[in-house]
């Protein structure tokens, strides 16, 4: 029904003419043209209205010309009569538009006009009027055909015209949307992008119905291109050479899933506009000379050091101007700082060439020099950098970060993003326009790796966005030794991209002018839309997987070709000369130019004796060291002000009238009744870590999965108005009106990708607390590249230290495998402690330990501790990473709980908590001391007391697992003589604590004799825990009864 009064509101003149004799010329045309709707079409209904005056303006519109519905008392002896909204003051209407269009046809709308001159040229009933478009495959119009009609310009208006028209649009967006499958995209020549050679028919003019004949035709251009300028309209053989030329030369654009119309359209504008790739003799010139270097830094490193692996740039220089081109263009539009991430290939080239690092310290690289700092350094195209310099271009000062990454080619991706967060956030620059990020990709890594994946989807999340990050993927369309078709399941490489909706601008890397468009289209698209884009440097590379590899076994076609390549800077500066933009003797001297720096520097490298690994840091803290003791720790207690104070605010409801949920105000009464009594549980203790760290003016971040209210229900940092969706409360950001920020956010779930990207945070501003939390503690095993290879051994190798802390609950509490053990015995394993040395004692054993460590481990059993254990992270005058196995039931234990005693100004971190019973008073007479830590320590202690052992057995925690508290615990062997040693663990025994405490007791007690020194616990499994609950219990008593067994 709303389709036909929409038909009958836009049928332009259907109504007849002045008095009888010209009323049934019209009449007839009528009576066809709605035939076919229902009666009630006309009955009041629809559509919009048009104006009544004969200024130009269309037919008006059954209610929009003001004229009644109701049925006219005129009867005609035709079907019109039928139509309701025919009547005496409709009539009077139409001859009125018609007088004027007779007095001048130009007076009244062109489709009065077309009406009148189709019926009064004797039109056949149904033909005068012409029906606009309609997408209605159900609108019940019977028209009888007519090859031609009367245009409103006095022509004839032929259905082909229309027809042909139709198909050029058509033609226009199928280059749009796939004239990237058949652009010249692969330098060889050998193979397509995509992988797929064939051309899609959308593609094929003979698929339109238009023929050779067709190409002088003239065509109106649609709004949706802008090939032609300042033209309307063009040629047919016009439209498909500027469409060609647009979307089928070096460039390839995939753009046409983007859904936003304005970006579309931003897009086709920077590819489509005639002439927009005409660069200047100084634009064309600088690419050259920035070519040079590229191509001379590779091919003097091959010289000196040929049998060096270096993974350099050959096949892919372009990279290089690229780079800087998108640099110096995003400084132009105001950024002040570029984060850098790649993988290791053409990596010292950037170094060099992109970031300015002093040669001679590249060169140093490849000498055995012995370092003369800390660390035990990386290989050479691993490493990173940080410099700050004047961009020439701009005259603007900018910072660059060239982030370390091991050979993981991916994993520094939300590393990457992280870091850049972090500067925006302590910029305050919350839009992304002075700190932006660059990631480098290969193309099978790029496909391959699902951390790709999970770092695009971080970019538009509110707390993990960068406001737009310029990905170039150098393609060298192969993967070490493995094929694209072997390598990848989708057309392209950069597919992925396409999930958040990023333009992809493939681009032939031997195009130099080419990638200098794509690179400026990809800055401009970054600071307009602040949004990621993927630039596709279709290349090759010219030696093997490395300057030792031997590619002809796997790709001897591919690299039959490759060695009659000819470099893209000799193409580029022939292509120069025939243009007379340089001279002959210019290139050559150019290059010589440029060899000449490198030997200079090559020279001053010779005479060094010693590398530093501090050169390659690439986030330095300026001003965090200086003027601090290095093994001194300031204090972890409060004030108990602080903490009433804290307390307070974290246990009341929201102001106002926000409504929270029953069971919230039932936790916050309890909350309050602790701080009442002095007393915290564990969230308590937590927040007051947090909130005395935010009064400090230290930024405290939390994020993971489902950390704002917490996977087991007991943090509640985010309070969630009941009736209003998305109206939250978050107490901890209102302690104080000067506080620091706090930042609780649930994360993606994603663990590599997340993780990642809070060790970023971490690396950039010492003076902050930036926390991960698993879901489970088991979850860190899918982020286990992020933990071997960055937190456990980042400062070893790159001298960069990160507080970041990894908060894991744990604990055997009979939820199966993949929901007991946070794995302990993977982080000791990479302790870096000796377990066979044991430190000198002294005053400052405890720092020295931590400053020597590469990061602690821990297990914490109270409240306080753990408090302590947040603030000390701060306190440090130095930064380590921090993994906490967190606890579940804990959380909820009634004897889990602190006093404020215990967190008060004086107090600190336990690394050991002893005996307090009365054994403790008692030790000649104790039986038994048994070492434990976490949860466990309470279900020993409980069955103790039932057992009457309390005499008996001394119960030890060890809080601090790693670095491993020698001293307290050989003090607290030699309190108890006469005891036998007990190690006891809810784990197996091949997990867990077990084999890092054994060899560190042994060395810890070798002074005070030999000592029986036994295990407690479940023994060795594949499994970390049973799914069994029969069998959880079991196991349990097993471990009780052993580790009590006198």
């Amino acid at each position: 029904m709303y389709r036909a009064r929409t038909l009958v509101t836009n049928v332009l003149p259907l109504l007849p003419p002045n008095g009888t004799e010209r009323l049934s010329v019209v009449v007839n045309q009528l009576r066809c043209v709605v035939r076919g709707t229902s009666s009630s079409s006309g009955n009041g209904g629809g559509g919009g209205g048009g104006s009544a005056s004969t200024g130009g303006n269309p037919a008006p519109t059954a209610d929009g010309s003001g004229v009644s519905s109701s049925t006219s008392s005129r009867q005609y002896a035709t079907a019109v009569a039928l139509e309701p909204f025919l009547n005496g003051s409709s009539t009077n209407y139409v001859e009125e538009m018609y007088d004027a269009w007779l007095e001048d046809p130009k007076s009244v709308h062109i489709s009065w006009d077309t009406f009148f001159k189709n019926a009064t040229a004797g039109a056949k009933p149904g033909e005068a009027y012409i029906p606009p478009p309609t997408l209605s495959a159900s609108t019940q119009l019977t028209i009888s055909p007519k090859p031609s009609f009367i245009s409103s310009s006095g022509g004839i208006l032929d259905e082909r015209i229309i027809d042909d028209h139709l198909a050029v649009q058509a033609i226009i967006r199928s280059y749009q949307t796939r004239g990237h499958n058949v652009a010249q995209l692969d330098p060889l020549g050998i193979s397509s992008a995509d992988l797929d050679t064939s051309t899609p028919p959308e593609l094929v003019l003979q698929s339109y119905s238009l023929e050779e004949k067709d190409m002088n035709r003239m065509f109106k251009l649609p709004a949706t291109t802008f090939i032609g300028g300042s033209e309307t309209a063009l040629s047919l053989s016009e439209i498909l050479r500027r469409l060609e030329e647009a979307y089928c030369r070096h460039i390839g654009v995939e753009f046409m899933f983007i859904n936003s119309l304005e970006q579309l359209n931003w897009i086709r504008k920077k590819f489509e506009t005639p002439a927009i790739m005409a660069f200047t003799k100084d634009e064309k010139r600088l690419m050259m000379a920035r070519l040079v270097r590229s191509q001379g830094f590779e091919a003097f490193l091959a010289r000196k050091f040929a049998s060096d692996k270096r993974f350099g740039l050959e096949g892919c220089e372009v990279l290089i101007p690229a780079m800087k081109l998108i640099i110096d263009k995003s400084s132009e539009l105001g950024i002040e700082s570029v984060i850098m991430g790649m993988p290791h290939r053409g990596r010292l080239n950037v170094l060099a060439n992109v970031c300015r690092k002093p040669l001679q310290q590249i060169f140093t690289q490849f000498s055995s020099l012995e370092s003369a700092d800390e660390g035990s350094g990386d290989v050479k195209y691993h490493l990173g950098t940080y410099i700050e310099r004047l961009n020439r271009m701009t005259n603007k000062n900018i910072r660059l970060a060239v982030v370390a990454n091991p050979s993981h080619l991916e994993a520094v991706d939300s590393i990457v993003q992280g870091k850049t967060r972090a500067e925006q956030f302590y910029r305050g620059d919350t839009e992304g326009k002075k700190v932006m990020s660059i990631l480098l990709h290969g193309d099978a890594a790029f496909s391959g790796q699902g951390i790709v994946y999970e770092t695009f989807h971080l970019s538009d999340l509110p707390d993990y966005s960068t406001h737009g990050t310029i990905h170039i993927v150098v393609n060298n369309q192969v993967g070490f030794t493995t094929d694209p078709r072997f390598a990848r399941s989708s057309p392209y490489c950069t597919d992925v991209a396409r999930v958040v909706n990023a333009p992809i601008f493939h681009v032939n890397a031997d195009d130099p002018e080419a990638v200098m468009h794509v690179c400026i289209v990809a800055a401009e698209w970054r600071a307009t839309y602040h949004k990621d884009c993927v630039i596709d440097l279709v290349c090759y590379r010219r030696n093997g997987h490395n300057e030792s590899d031997e590619p002809m076994f796997t790709q001897p076609l591919m690299y039959t070709k490759i060695k009659n390549q000819i470099p893209v800077l000799e193409k580029y500066g022939k292509k120069l000369l025939d243009e007379g933009l340089i001279t002959e003797q210019e290139f050559v001297e150019e290059k010589e130019k440029y060899d000449k720096i490198c030997e200079e520097a090559f020279k001053i490298a010779s005479k060094e004796t010693q590398v530093f690994n501090k050169d390659w840091l690439d986030s330095p803290w300026r001003g965090f060291f200086e003027g601090r003791d290095p093994l001194k720790c300031g204090p972890t207690g409060i004030d108990k002000e602080s903490l009433v104070h804290i307390g307070t605010k974290f246990s009341s409801p929201p102001p106002g009238e926000f409504v929270i949920h029953n069971g919230i105000k039932r936790i916050l009464k309890s909350r309050h009744d602790m701080v009442k009594e002095e007393t915290v549980d564990w969230a308590l203790g937590e927040a007051m870590a947090f909130g005395s760290l935010l009064k400090e003016g230290i930024h405290v971040r939390l994020s993971g999965q489902d950390v704002e209210r917490g996977t087991f229900s007991h943090r509640h940092h985010v309070l969630h108005h009941q009736k209003i969706d998305k109206v939250t409360y978050r107490p901890l950001c209102d302690l104080y009106a000067d506080q620091a920020p706090y930042t609780v956010c649930n994360s993606s779930l994603s663990e590599f990708g997340v993780l990642g990207f809070e060790l970023g945070f971490s690396m950039t501003n010492p003076n902050a607390l930036v926390i991960w939390e698993a879901q489970f503690g088991d979850f860190n095993n899918t982020a286990q590249c992020i933990i071997d290879q960055f937190i456990s051994s980042g400062q070893a190798k790159w001298v960069r230290q990160s507080g970041i802390v990894l908060l894991l609950p744990h604990g055997m509490e009979g939820m199966g495998p993949e929901h007991s053990s946070a794995r302990p015995e993977r982080f000791l394993q990479l302790c870096s402690d000796d377990p066979d040395y044991f430190p000198p004692e002294g005053e400052q054993f405890e720092i020295r330990q931590l400053h020597d460590i590469n990061w602690q481990v821990m297990n914490c059993s109270t409240p306080a501790n753990f408090f302590h254990a947040m603030r000390r992270q701060i306190a440090l005058p130095f930064r380590k990473p921090l993994i906490m196995m967190t606890p579940k039931s804990l959380l909820r234990h009634p004897e889990a709980k602190s006093s404020f005693a215990e967190m008060v100004t004086g107090t600190t971190f336990q690394r050991v908590i002893p005996d307090d019973g009365p054994a403790s008073r008692n030790p000649e007479n104790v039986k038994k001391l048994v070492f434990c830590t976490g949860k466990v320590f309470y279900e020993i202690r409980k069955e103790r007391k039932n057992r009457n052992l309390d005499g008996d057995v001394a119960i030890c925690r060890i809080e601090q697992i790693c670095p491993f508290p020698f001293d307290l615990v050989k003090k607290e062997v030699a309190k108890y003589p006469g005891a036998r040693l007990c190690w006891a663990q809810e784990e197996h025994k091949n997990q867990g604590y077990w084999s890092y405490i054994h060899p560190r007791f042994e060395t810890a007690t070798k002074e005070l004799g030999q000592r029986d020194f036994s295990y407690a616990g479940r023994a060795s499994s594949a499994s970390p825990a049973t799914g069994n609950k029969h069998q959880h219990v079991k196991e349990q008593k097993m471990l009780i009864d052993s580790a009590l067994q006198l």
